[in-house]
């Protein structure tokens, strides 16, 4: 016996983003998938429109309340060229990512899933790895019974699709990831948002309580 619901109720936020809008195509594709709550902070027409999905709209600082679910998911993010200063920065990628965890907690989820990046560490020099990696901390101490973090290399994806303009570092690694592959560590390849996504529900449909990192190369594995 288990205590698995037969349809699972999910929390997504970031899915205005790469790996925010695979998780919710995957998922509305999902059988076991019977609500699907979209945290918005601007309408999403496509997105909306997905079976089960519903928005929940995010209209001011503080995070809303959000109805029961089982499995929340989390893949806020900005960058520095974007945000303009590292509080702004911080403001996405630590506190709303915080906020987003804890009201999931509060919503009852069980299981967390959120996407970090590679070199994520709470003790790095480096702001924006630092950033990342204190989000991580601070989400493994709310007590989810299953939290898995993943850590991907640099995204590829259309992003033309969600309204953004190409960022020069992902065109250029569309171009050279091909050749690059023979001599490049897996860990360290650029990787597309579906792929991510896949690895990260695969992850997260393991019974394996407790903290789970997947660094990139595992994310290749599972989501390939």
């Amino acid at each position: 016996m288990t205590d698995r619901p037969q349809f699972l109720r999910y929390a997504l936020a970031g899915a205005s983003g790469l790996v925010g809008r695979a998780l919710a195509q995957q998922l509305a594709a999902d059988r076991d998938c019977g609500e699907l709550h979209l945290l918005l902070r601007r309408p999403l027409p496509a997105l909306e429109a997905l079976p089960q999905a519903h928005a929940v709209a995010w209209r001011s600082c503080a995070m809303p309340e959000l109805p029961r679910v089982d499995i929340a998911l989390c893949a806020l993010g900005t960058t520095m060229a974007t945000a303009g200063s590292q509080a702004a920065f911080r403001a996405v990628d630590y506190d709303a990512v915080l906020a987003f965890a804890q009201a999931a907690r509060r919503a009852g989820a069980k299981r967390f899933g959120l996407v970090s990046a590679l070199g994520a560490d709470a003790a790095s020099a480096i702001f924006y790895n630092r950033t990342k990696g204190e989000a991580e901390q601070a989400v493994a101490q709310l007590g989810f019974k299953h939290l898995v973090i993943a850590r991907p290399s640099l995204l590829l994806g259309d992003r033309s699709a969600l309204g953004q303009a190409t960022r020069p570092t992902e065109a250029l690694a569309q171009w050279f990831a091909p050749a690059l592959a023979w001599f490049t560590p897996r860990r360290l390849m650029p990787i597309r948002a579906e792929v991510v996504a896949r690895g990260l529900l695969t992850a997260l449909e393991t019974e394996t309580s407790g903290v789970h990192v997947v660094e990139c190369d595992e994310l290749h594995r599972l989501g390939g």
